[in-house]
């Protein structure tokens, strides 16, 4: 290397040396990066020009106190001027009291305290003749507050807002006993199924015959479900028959599946799918646009199946509850035919009820009346006073109360899913024999 080479690389390591970044970690520390988004330039002027000049002179108090009120209005009360990131706001809504008791109603507002549900019915009435068979749908609540009651071979009427009760027809020995009754949705018309298999249609109004369906079913049928003007009955034969009640040639769709009797028939909310439940241990679901298949068949219960309940709050759950070699409550998926849960209750389930308020159910449990809550199934009460196994239920308009009817020839009326307050008021006690007019006839 020659001499001026030399020279110029010297003269080049003090620069390096002193002005280059050291190597030292103590001595590499990060700059002050500001965010300028979180910086006022103006205040800082302010800070650093006028508020210095104010400082330095004699203000009168009054000045001082107006300047304290302006500085707060324009929020100048600030200690920093520079800022890693933007600082919180911090400001006070004008109705600070307001947000403060809404904050803590929020954050503290009481729980509600427990529904009580009543250990006891609310009324009880005796109703002599009715049948003991767990297979036949034999009473049934109405949208108008009517409850109709199959008593052997005769259809009674009890209105609930009167207390008054009337016979609405007596069969003889050609075509009773009455197998099921079910109102329409209009609280007027009532389906009545017969032993001979046909079906009547009443209107409750006008207490006339309005018309007889026959010609299909060949022995008694057990179960009846309306859906708008389609009337569903089901046979002992294992039929299922959908008829227009419109037209005059009825039957506008005929499902098969069932190889023993239908006993159970619930139309879904929606009015779409149909589920039915069969002695053969059987639930199949069906699709109200196709009449040749069905579109689930769901096994797993060991005994014949009446009880069937659509889920309110779910559109596609349906529950289902078995005999009394069976005694399961299972609930099932209906879009893809899976089990979700099966619970052993310990006794044959007659019938399910949903609640319409909350997520609860309402099952018979031999005698008595279980109501669980859904999904966890922990029992919320139990309710007893039939002497015999529970082989009806149905619930009011209001959803409120539910009545059960048993072969101790009772039915039994139970606040179980009313809310304190909102329940309606019982009607007054009269006779407790509101069926005692009607005379009993030997089976």
């Amino acid at each position: 290397m020659d001499t001026s080479s030399y020279l110029k690389a010297q003269a080049r390591i003090p620069f390096r040396r002193y002005f280059l970044p050291r190597n030292s970690s103590k001595e590499n520390l990060d700059r002050f990066i500001p965010n300028r988004s979180a910086m006022d330039f103006d205040y800082a002027h302010f800070a650093l020009t006028e508020g210095r000049e104010a400082k330095e002179e004699e203000v009168s108090p009054s000045r001082e106190a107006y300047r304290k009120q302006l500085a707060e209005a324009l929020n100048l009360n600030r200690t920093r001027i520079l800022a890693f990131r933007n600082k919180p706001s911090t400001s006070v809504p004008k109705d600070h009291s307001a947000s403060s008791s809404s904050l803590h109603y929020q954050r503290f507002q009481p729980l509600r305290p427990p529904r009580r549900i009543p250990q006891g019915s609310e009324r009880t009435l005796d109703a002599p003749g009715f049948m003991d068979d767990i297979y036949l749908n034999i009473l049934d609540w109405s949208s108008s507050n009517v409850v109709a009651v199959a008593l052997d071979k005769s259809v009674c009427l009890w209105d609930a807002s009167t207390g008054s009760v009337t016979e609405l027809v007596r069969y003889g020995e050609d075509k009773g006993p009455v197998t099921s009754v079910n109102w329409a949705h209009d609280g007027v018309n009532l389906g009545v199924g017969l032993k001979n298999g046909e079906v009547d249609i009443w209107d409750c109004e006008t207490k006339s015959l309005m018309r007889t369906l026959g010609g299909c079913h060949h022995e008694p049928v057990g179960s009846l479900a309306w859906n708008s003007h389609i009337l569903t009955s089901g046979g002992m034969d294992g039929r299922i028959f959908n008829r227009d009640v419109r037209i005059r040639s009825s039957v506008v769709a005929t499902y098969k599946g069932h190889t023993g009797e239908v006993c159970g028939l619930k139309w879904s909310g929606s009015g779409e799918r149909l589920a039915s439940g069969g002695r053969d241990n059987l639930v199949h679901i069906w699709d109200r646009s196709s009449s040749t298949q069905w579109l689930h068949r769901l096994r797993g219960h060991t005994s014949g199946v009446k009880a069937l309940g659509w889920c309110p709050f779910q559109t596609h759950l349906l529950a289902s509850g078995g005999g009394e070699e069976d005694g399961k409550i299972k609930f099932w998926n209906t879009q893809t035919g899976a089990c979700l849960n099966s619970v052993d209750t310990g006794s044959q389930v007659s019938c399910l009820l949903w609640s319409n308020k909350e997520r609860e159910l309402l099952s018979s449990r031999g005698s008595q009346l279980t109501l669980w809550k859904y999904p966890s199934m922990v029992k919320m009460a139990e309710l007893s006073g039939h002497e015999s196994s529970v082989v009806s239920m149905s619930q009011s308009p209001d959803g409120c109360t539910v009545v059960s009817a048993a072969g101790d020839e009772r039915l039994m009326f139970w606040n179980v899913f009313g809310v304190p307050g909102t329940a309606q008021k019982p009607v007054p006690k009269g006779s407790h024999e509101p069926f005692s007019h009607v005379a009993r006839s030997i089976r």
